[in-house]
């Protein structure tokens, strides 16, 4: 980490000294290692060690960042940086992060696992993962299971005197298998993801969980079309909170793309309904002390009672709409920030999601989407997806070749959840119920 920061430093000061009135560094440095198994067998061992930078220069209100992996030359990085920003077109709102917003106090949030499980250790997790789907007599083929770790550090420093850095870790474990032959063949997954290994769902619930969802797909049936109310199973109603936040992005808003760009302060959900952002959760997957601008972070209501509460910003997006960052810059080493959610989720209701397909007549319970049949601009919805038909409160049939329509401002208006939301990605939601929806079936 020192000759990181050493490094960083040096870039910045050489760059002021070529003339840049202003320049932000960030480094990056990852070891990976993964291993994949099928039908008992070893497929692959990966070993990754990787590293790299991103330099953005501004002189004046000209910008322009270059990446590379190499250290050993940060003269010359800079000095074409500085070139590259001479010759580039003015934008006056990309600035850095002014030093008041600029994160004082780093929050430890439990990111690192030091363990460095072995190759021999990840391929036996593996195989007990696709060994536990095995063992379900309906299941036909497998596609293989995966297991892996991962150690990141990150360093971002600025001309306006920022310098910090912090640590990560990433444990998965995940299978596919296939059900059924021909024409009627059936696939699915399951998986676990954490920042310590220790948090991981076991290896056989993992197994066990990818092979009942697989077999429950069995011999779908097509169902008429028509207006029913859906349930989105937790699986996919995180889907319904990423296009809220993708409505929400302060850099959509101020393009004028954005279906939600006059609704702020406006009533998208029924009143019992509030939607967090937390970078500051502990262990959470997307946590982090502090953005890609080095701006303190926070916990913030998207959506509080129902309510449109603010914009997710960086500080061009936020310059923009003449606001300030709340602080969702996301950036790579070779790419500019913008804005992105962290930890996003849906809150509880206080119903359960069985009492939700109890009130249901017909309808449909969906726990796959396929496709990105989304238009943000104006918020219209079509979706492929798979589940299951509800009869009289109850889960019947798998259902297959089905499509939803709808509008996102009127999906939202109807939602009602369960109270079940479980930390699984860095975006969740409970089990939800929209009203009504269009069906596209036969």
């Amino acid at each position: 980490m020192q000759d990181i920061e050493g490094f960083s430093a040096q870039l910045i000061a050489k760059s002021k000294q070529l003339g840049a009135s202003a320049a932000e560094v960030l480094v990056g440095v990852s070891d990976d290692l993964s291993v994949s198994v099928r039908k008992g067998e070893l497929e692959e061992i990966e070993r990754a060690e990787s590293s790299g930078f991103g330099l953005r220069v501004f002189v004046g209100k000209r910008s322009a960042i270059i990446s590379s992996s190499k250290f050993d030359d940060a003269d010359t990085l800079a000095e074409r940086a500085v070139r590259m920003a001479e010759q580039a077109p003015e934008d006056e709102f990309s600035t850095l992060a002014p030093q008041e917003l600029l994160a004082t106090q780093i929050a430890n949030l439990d990111l690192l696992d030091k363990s460095e499980p072995s190759a021999e250790m990840l391929k036996e997790m593996a195989l007990e993962t696709e060994n536990a789907a095995l063992e379900n007599k309906a299941i036909t083929n497998s596609e293989g299971a995966n297991s892996s770790y991962s150690h990141s550090r990150f360093i971002l420093a600025s001309s306006s005197g920022f310098s910090q850095g912090f640590a990560t870790s990433y444990f998965g474990i995940s299978t596919s298998v296939i059900a059924g032959s021909g024409t009627e063949m059936q696939t699915d997954y399951e998986y676990s993801a954490s920042r310590h290994l220790n948090d991981l769902k076991d290896p056989s619930w993992i197994g066990s969980e990818a092979a009942r969802h697989t077999v429950a797909k069995l011999n779908p049936r097509k169902v008429k079309s028509g207006s029913y109310p859906v349930i989105y199973d937790r699986r996919v109603s995180k889907r319904l909170v990423g296009d809220l936040a993708a409505g929400a992005n302060g850099a959509s808003v101020a393009r004028g793309t954005s279906y939600l760009k006059n609704k702020l302060g406006e009533q998208l959900f029924n009143s019992k309904i509030s939607i967090i952002d937390n970078p500051h959760i502990l262990r959470g997957l997307a946590s982090k002390p502090f953005d890609a601008e080095g701006v303190a972070n926070q916990k913030r209501e998207i959506v509080k009672d129902g309510v449109l509460q603010t914009w997710f910003l960086d500080m061009r997006a936020a310059n923009q709409l003449g606001m300030q960052t709340t602080g969702h810059a996301a950036r790579g080493a070779g790419s500019p920030p913008s804005p992105s959610s962290t930890n996003l989720y849906m809150e509880n209701g206080d119903v359960t999601a069985k009492d939700l397909i109890a009130s249901i007549k017909q309808g449909l319970y969906v726990n796959e989407t396929f496709g990105m049949g989304i238009n943000y601009t104006n918020g219209d919805y079509s979706m492929g997806v798979g589940g299951f038909w509800i009869e009289n409160g109850e889960i019947s049939y798998p259902v297959a070749e089905v499509t939803l329509a709808g509008n996102l401002l009127d999906m939202f208006q109807q939602i009602i959840p369960a109270n079940d939301l479980e930390f699984t990605y860095s975006t969740n939601a409970p089990t939800l119920l929209i009203e009504k929806m269009t069906l596209a079936g036969v």
